[in-house]
Formats: structure tokens, sequence, C-alpha cells
């Protein structure tokens, strides 16, 4: 099954005909596979390699040099994330095999931090980081949130919305950009059902991949050692596949790869297809990856339900209750193991026992 490829200058020109034509690949992409190959998105490749150098010179600090910048505090939204942290919703518990770092490309909006302030904190950067590790994560995240803006204006267009309808949602939203690195295997892991990442789908609104690397045993960047390591997705489930088809989701030279994630899923009532992915381990041991991922957020006021176009019977069915962007971000936290259960009893009312102290002590002000 080939996955569309768009090209962002399609969406970009004068020419209607391309315009549709970059639509079109958008409609298919996202409606069936969930995910789509970008091209011409102001990525620099080289810059790319330069930050994965320094990506790499930090994951090999020793634990306790990183562990300052391991912020459980923070829900991990920032910094360093220990290994066998984080847990695929869908998982069966396995912790996904790989080590990771936060940053967010842009200043937190500070209305949006006093109301959701765990998922609005300020940067965390090692004062002794390797040269580049800040700026070339920094860099990065920005031009891919660009990216994802110029495809959002098209996915906008491809659902025949007016241009701005899916950017808004995400104007002042709580987006980060995070680097990967999958953990090589012992001889004792390798072929016992280690993945490196679990399928899953994100949560967010779209995230941007911007393609990795693989490292060998010596920690040298190098072609995959195998066929069977890398990123899978899950197609749409059909009468015909009601489990729908794994794909191979490896991108022609040159692009990148955009992910649906469940927020734009729940705004078009099932239109877009977040995306079910899995990232395989290698069957030979000692080898490594490593990645990048920028997430797209609605913006943590925006009410997650699906636009009155697609407000179907059906779509209602499938995305009700409607529920509040931060809210949904933190009850997936949760669910990923990122934040602690606790952070579930900041959802609703918490002074129930303001009357109790009215009553005993009179300290219920």
């Amino acid at each position: 099954m080939n996955i569309p490829t768009v090209d962002l200058s399609d969406l970009s020109s004068d020419d209607p005909s391309r315009v549709e034509r970059g639509a079109a690949a958008i409609r298919e992409a996202f409606g069936v596979f969930g995910l789509a190959y970008v091209k011409n998105h102001g990525v620099d490749a080289a810059a790319l390699e330069r930050f994965y150098d320094a990506f790499g010179q930090f994951i090999s600090w020793p634990t306790e040099a990183k562990k300052p910048y391991g912020r459980a505090d923070l829900w991990y939204q920032r910094g360093w994330t220990p290994p066998n942290t984080e847990v695929a919703v869908a998982g069966n518990g396995q912790p996904d095999f790989k080590e990771c770092y936060f940053a967010a490309p842009y200043p937190p909006d500070e209305s949006s931090a006093l109301e959701f302030p765990k998922l609005y904190p300020e940067n965390l950067w090692p004062p002794d980081a390797p040269p580049y590790f800040q700026d070339g994560l920094m860099a990065l995240g920005r031009s891919l949130h660009e990216a994802g803006l110029a495809l959002l204006r098209g996915a906008a267009m491809a659902l025949g919305l007016p241009g701005p309808a899916l950017t808004g949602f995400c104007e002042r939203g709580p987006h980060v950009t995070r680097a990967l690195q999958y953990l090589p295997l012992k001889p004792s892991q390798v072929n016992t059902g280690i993945l490196w990442g679990e399928e899953h789908t994100d949560f967010n609104l779209l995230t941007l991949l911007p393609g990795g690397r693989f490292l060998d045993p010596d920690a040298r960047p190098a072609p995959k050692p195998d066929e069977r390591s890398g990123l899978y997705l899950r197609t749409r489930a059909t009468p015909e596949e009601p489990k729908g088809r794994m794909v191979r989701g490896t991108a022609p030279a040159g692009c990148i790869v955009a992910q649906v994630g469940q927020q734009l899923e729940i705004l078009t009532g099932g239109t877009f297809l977040a995306t079910p992915h899995v990232i395989t381990a290698p069957g030979v041991p000692g080898w490594q990856r490593q990645s990048a991922a920028h997430f797209m957020h609605v913006h943590t006021s925006t009410v997650l339900f699906p636009l009155t176009k697609f407000r179907t019977p059906e779509a209602i069915q499938n995305y009700a209750p409607p529920v509040l962007a931060g809210t949904y971000d933190i009850k997936t936290l949760v669910d990923i193991g990122l934040a602690p259960s606790s952070a579930l009893d900041q959802l609703g009312y918490r002074h129930y026992d303001r009357l109790n102290r009215m009553r005993t002590d009179g300290t219920g002000t």
C-alpha cells in the first residue's frame, strides 16, 4: 500500500490544480493511514545530524549525571525521561525501551501556565550540555512546527474548512519537541518480544517526525541492521481487513513524516484517523536508534468534540462527552505513566473539605 506524499509547495501554490493535488493527498493519507510523507518541509538535514551527535553525547553521560534532569515533578514534560518510565496504554505493562529529552520550542503562554503549570513549564537544560544540544533541539522543533502549520492549513482545505480552522486550535498550545534514543538489546533480549515502542496512538493534534538514524554496536551511524526494525503503522479497519493492515512507515528520501493524533481524530469526527504505530527492535543485539518528534497540541482551554461539520450521530456517540483539552492531556499522561495518579485529583472541585472546616473551627475562608 502506497502512503501518499504531500508536497507543501503544492499547498502554497497559486495554481488551483496543485493545491487540490496536495489536498487530495492529505485526504487519502490522513483518512486511510493516519500518516503522510511530507516534502519541501524546510527541516535542515545537516542540522538534524549535528543535533543527533550532540544528543548522543548527552545520552552517554552516566545515569547519575542525567538524573537531575529527570523531573517526575514536572511529569517528565521537560528534561530527561529515564528508561522504563513510559508505558503505552495498550502495551500490557511493558515500558518502552527508550530514553528521551523534552523541550518546548516556544516560550510557554503565561496565562495557560497558571491554569496548567505541569503542561507549560519552563525548559530545563544542563549547564554543561554538549554543544548544539539546546540550540539544535529548539531549531528542530520550530522548523517542524512551521511544517505542521502548513500541513494543518492544507488539511483544513482538504476537509472544506476555512484555512485557519485547524491552526487556530493550536495557538498557545503546549507544544513539545522530543529527542528519543531507543536502547540496544542484549543477546539474551533479542527476539523475546521486546519492542522499542509499543503500539499506540499519539494523544495530541499532529506529530511531525524528521527521520532518525541507527547506531551500530560501536555507537556509529550506520544503515539499518535488518528489515524488521523501525516504524510500522496499522491502517484503518475495513470489512475485508477488520484488524487493519500493518504497513512499513519508511519515508522517501528527503521527506519527513506527519501523523494524526487523537485530538485531530476527535475534531474531525473520525474522518482523519489517529495512527496506531509501533517501533520494532532489530533482531540483532547492540544496535540503537536515534529519532525525534514534535507534538502539536490543541490549546488546553479548547473543548475537544467533533466540529459541527462532522457532528453526525455516529461521531457524537463515538466521541462524547466533550472534554477540555488540558483535562484530556492530564488523563493521558497518567495513563502512560508520566504523571502520577494523584494528578487526577486536580480535576473537578477540590474544596469539599471547606464546609467541614467552617463547621468545626471556622477556618473555611
